[in-house]
């Protein structure tokens, strides 16, 4: 216990601003759920969907139609979102022990969620690629198979102020060919890393989190390819009342069905909204539809008052083109969303080995972009202040 709380005592030197982000009532509205999860006084979404108990048998589900089986996953799910609505506005201690500690059924809404899941890898629809190919075979267009691999794990310390220390899991490969990615090491050579387990990644989660995490911060590379294993994770932390906050950390790639099977075990999210329209998405990315989708599925997180902490990466040249268009789309869509407004780009990855290629983007944005960003951001009246490091 002294070493944990030297720990504690560390990470608070090196970042007092996730502590002191705390006394802002702005982000304690906004991001109150996850604070409660967080603080061990609301069960993580996970347990909630572990214990809605469905009245099928597991080995059944496996030869159900698959229209049927979504039909089953819609109306339980749908139980589970009424049960969270009813513990957002406040939960007790017993209804914490309840969620937590009870017993788990025989077959529940994550039991569907991952069979689901694990259907849907033998003609992959996770994300809007759609490459249905069989990842129990072969690598799908995410440059994945069905067995995920993670590059590393560790409590993270440079991200988002309400999120430190964050309990940051890497998975190799992406579902984007990002020109300019600082993670390409893995992103792009998916066999950087080490192939896991449900049980081993639930293992990492729980040591996580007895060490001090305040989340499990799911990224990569990207997620999304792993929605399956993480599923499958999720329902061992459930047995062994172990209690963290997920958080999905995505470039927000998913189809709907990708989306439906995360929108309930996820309780706060860091998406990236990157780019303002598809053409330079397809141009750095090499992404179609991009913005379609993006808005998409984050008015689904919207609509159900997630609590998200929305990226946005200021990229030289793209105030006008990307940076505005994203900040208009918040301010009017999201506005419970805080927002980073991030200036760490950096030409890397084929930007970096071929800088002629891309001349517009080979380059640091200078403080002029940045405090355009800024300005526009107050002028819309977006809550970024207080997670902008």
């Amino acid at each position: 216990m002294a070493e944990l709380f030297a720990r504690l005592r560390h990470w608070q030197v090196i970042r007092p601003d996730a502590v002191t982000v705390w006394h802002d009532p702005e982000v304690v509205e906004r991001l109150s759920w996850y604070y409660a999860v967080m603080r061990d006084e609301a069960p993580a979404k996970y347990h909630i969907c572990a214990r809605i108990e469905v009245p099928e048998k597991i080995e059944d589900l496996w030869n159900m139609p698959i229209e049927d089986l979504w039909k089953l996953h819609d109306k339980y799910a749908e139980e589970a979102d009424k049960v969270w609505r009813e513990l957002r506005t406040g939960c007790t201690k017993d209804e914490y022990i309840k969620w937590t500690s009870s017993s788990l059924p025989s077959c529940s809404v994550l039991d569907v969620k991952i069979v689901l899941a694990k259907r849907i890898v033998s003609s992959c629809i996770f994300c809007e690629r759609k490459c249905r190919v069989n990842r129990y075979e072969r690598r799908g267009a995410c440059l994945t198979t069905a067995k995920p691999r993670i590059g590393t794990y560790f409590h993270h310390l440079g991200e988002e102020a309400p999120l430190v220390p964050s309990g940051t899991i890497f998975f190799t490969g992406c579902t984007f060919r990002c020109v300019f990615c600082q993670n390409w090491d893995i992103s792009q050579f998916p066999d950087n890393g080490d192939e896991v387990t449900p049980k081993q990644l639930a293992i990492i989660q729980k040591w996580l989190r007895e060490n001090g995490a305040r989340n499990i911060n799911w990224v990569g590379g990207d997620p999304t390819p792993a929605i399956h294993a993480i599923l499958e994770s999720l329902k061992y932390l459930a047995e062994w009342g172990v209690n963290v906050p997920q958080l999905w950390n995505s470039n927000m790639y998913l189809t709907v069905e990708g989306m439906k099977l995360i929108l309930h075990v996820m309780d706060i999210w860091l998406p990236d909204m990157k780019y303002g329209n598809d053409r330079c998405a397809e141009r750095y990315s090499i992404v179609k539809r991009y913005w379609e989708v993006i808005t998409r599925n984050m008015k689904m997180l919207a609509d159900r008052g997630e609590d998200c902490i929305i990226r946005h990466l200021v990229m030289p040249s793209h105030v006008e083109c990307c940076t505005k268009p994203v900040l208009e789309w918040i301010a009017k869509n999201y506005k419970k969303a805080l927002v980073n407004i991030m200036d760490q780009y950096r030409p890397e990855w084929l930007v970096a080995k071929y800088p002629h290629r891309w001349p517009e983007i080979a380059r640091r944005p200078s403080s002029k972009e940045l405090n355009e960003a800024y300005e526009y951001a107050r002028k819309l009246g977006i809550c970024w202040e207080p997670v902008t490091r």
